[in-house]
C-alpha cells in the first residue's frame, strides 16, 4: 500500500483547530452492489430526488462536494439538478471512477476491475481523461476533487492525478479491506489527512472518516481479524460490547446516529480535526441500496443527517467546509 501515495507527509493541526465537517456524495447509477458488474446499468432516476439531502445541507450551511462517475455526468437527468446547485454555489463537483460503466471499454468487465486503480495505466488515465471532460462540458468547469470508485486507488493513480491537474483526493477509506476483491486495504491507514506526491505537484488525502475504535485500538487490527473468522459465534458484537473494538464510518448507510457520535467522540479525542460524512446517491430513493429499502428507513436515513450536524456544529462547535475550503486551510498552515 506504500507505494500507492508516494512522499506521504502526516498531517496533524494544533488540538485547539475547530474541527472540519465536509460531505462527500458518491454520486453514481442505481446497480445491484452484490451482483457481478454490468456494463449497460446506467440508470440515473434517483438523481431527480437529490433534493431531499441538499434541502439538509442548505438548512446546515454546508456546501456538499458530490463526486459524480460517468452516467450521471453525461445525461442530462442525472447532472441536471447538481449544475443547478452548483450555478448557485451550493456545491462542489467531482469526479467519480465506475470504470465499468465509463468509457473507453477496454478491459475485461469483471470484479477486481471495478476498482480503478486496477486497471492498465493508459487505461485508468483515459477513462479519467473522458469523464474529467464530460465534466468540463455539461458544468463549465473541472472536477475540484476524485475519489476512485469502490475506493480503489492504485500504483498509477498519483501521477494520472497529477497529469489530469487535480489536487485533492477521497479516496481512501479506513479501515475497509477489499482484498478478497482485488481491492485495497486500507486497515492501517487513520482518519487524518495528509500529503501525497512530491512537492511540486502535492495531492491532498482526505480520507472518508472511519476506523477501529475502543480500548483494545493497538492491537484492533489483528483483534478483529480474529473476531471476523468467529462470527458465528458473534464475536464482532462481543467485542463491541465490551468497548474493546468497534468498526464505525461516518456514514448513514449501515451506523447509527449514536456510533456516528460515539466515532466522532473517539477520533476528536486522538487529534483528529477534519471529518467526512460520505454516503452513495441512490439511497434517496427506497429500493436502490441495501441501506433504505421503504419510506420508514428513508426517513431514519435523512433524520440521522440532522442528529449528526446538529451534535457536530452544536455540541462539538465544529464548522462546515468543502474539500477546496480544506486544501486552502491546510496551504495556509504548511
Amino acid at each position: 500500500m506504500a507505494t500507492m501515495f508516494e512522499q506521504k507527509t502526516e498531517i496533524r493541526l494544533p488540538p485547539d483547530t475547530p474541527p472540519q465537517l465536509i460531505v462527500v456524495i458518491d454520486t453514481e447509477e442505481e446497480f445491484d452492489w452484490n451482483a457481478e458488474p454490468d456494463a449497460s446499468a446506467n440508470r440515473v432516476s434517483a438523481m431527480a430526488h437529490i433534493d431531499r439531502a441538499q434541502k439538509i445541507f442548505n438548512e446546515y450551511g454546508i456546501c456538499p462536494c458530490y463526486v459524480i462517475d460517468y452516467p450521471v455526468a453525461s445525461q442530462p437527468q442525472g447532472y441536471g439538478l447538481l449544475r443547478q446547485f452548483a450555478e448557485k454555489g451550493q456545491c462542489e463537483i467531482g469526479a467519480h471512477l465506475h470504470p465499468w460503466v465509463n468509457p473507453p471499454h477496454e478491459e475485461r468487465v469483471t470484479r477486481s476491475n471495478m476498482y480503478p486503480g486496477n486497471l492498465p495505466e493508459a487505461l485508468e488515465r483515459e477513462k479519467l481523461r473522458v469523464l474529467s471532460e464530460t465534466i468540463q462540458q455539461n458544468f463549465g468547469k473541472a472536477p475540484v476533487a476524485y475519489k476512485a470508485g469502490r475506493y480503489g486507488f492504485g500504483p498509477n493513480t498519483t501521477s494520472i492525478l497529477q497529469e489530469l491537474g487535480f489536487d485533492i483526493d477521497l479516496s481512501v477509506c479506513p479501515p475497509l479491506d477489499s482484498r478478497a476483491d482485488g481491492g485495497p486495504d486500507y486497515r492501517r491507514f487513520d482518519a487524518h489527512p495528509f500529503w501525497f506526491g512530491g512537492l511540486d505537484k502535492p495531492i491532498l488525502e482526505i480520507p472518508c472518516t472511519g476506523g477501529f475504535i475502543g480500548w483494545a485500538q493497538p492491537m484492533a487490527v489483528p483483534l478483529f481479524d480474529v473476531a471476523q473468522r468467529l462470527r458465528k459465534f458473534k464475536a464482532p458484537g462481543i467485542l463491541s460490547r465490551i468497548g474493546a473494538v468497534d468498526r464505525l464510518m461516518l456514514s448513514p448507510e449501515g451506523f447509527t446516529p449514536a456510533e456516528h457520535i460515539k466515532l466522532t467522540r473517539a477520533l476528536y479525542r486522538q487529534g483528529v480535526r477534519t471529518f467526512t460524512w460520505s454516503f452513495h446517491s441512490p439511497s434517496v430513493v427506497p429500493g436502490n441500496t441495501d441501506y433504505v429499502q421503504n419510506e420508514a428507513q428513508l426517513k431514519a436515513f435523512l433524520d440521522s443527517f440532522r442528529q449528526f450536524f446538529d451534535f457536530f456544529f452544536n455540541e462539538l462547535g465544529g464548522q462546515a467546509s468543502s474539500p477546496t475550503r480544506i486544501r486552502k486551510y491546510m496551504e495556509s498552515k504548511a
